[in-house]
């Protein structure tokens, strides 16, 4: 079974882009990478998308093995394969999280996403997003409103889940 990224959690960025890792997200990493083992630096794919996309999706090696997976099941040259070969392999890079428990964003990235001073760690299952604090926060909000405008105040968001199987 998959491993699951949870929480989420606001740390500084210095000067040259480095950002420590939540260090319950860097066991989930350390676990999902079948090559990291005591000692290595563990791996991670980050995507950094199109450029209307102001945040980073940082995806662990397990979740990006099943992407790879379900894309070489695609019909090759169609339209949806090649919307998932760009985004997957033309719009991210690989990356790894060094003996602190850091993550160095290269610059151009952290230009496209607006990171300066801190980033916000969202979980979101098998991968996380890096966004800027108020750029997450704008976001949110729009959600919310949107929501409310859909639910009733006390909607309980796990009654959409479907039912497991029986067995």
């Amino acid at each position: 079974m998959a491993r699951r990224f949870r929480g989420s959690e606001t740390f500084k960025v210095d000067a040259k882009g480095r950002v420590s890792i939540p260090a319950a997200f860097r066991r989930v990493i350390e676990a999902s990478d079948p090559d990291w083992k005591e000692g290595l630096r563990p791996n991670i794919v980050i995507v950094y998308g199109p450029e209307s996309q102001n945040w980073l999706d940082v995806f662990s090696m397990e979740a990006v093995f099943e992407m790879d997976e379900q894309i070489g099941m695609m019909q090759r040259g169609s339209p949806e394969r090649l919307m998932n070969e760009e985004l997957m392999y033309g719009q991210s890079f690989e990356a790894q999280i060094d003996d602190d428990g850091r993550l160095t964003i290269p610059q151009k990235y952290r230009d496209k996403i607006g990171l300066k001073g801190e980033a916000f760690f969202i979980s979101a299952g098998d991968y996380f997003r890096i966004w800027t604090p108020e750029a997450y926060d704008a976001k949110a909000a729009r959600r919310s409103a949107k929501l409310a405008d859909q639910y009733p105040e006390d909607f309980d968001p796990r009654s959409l889940l479907p039912a497991l199987p029986k067995g």
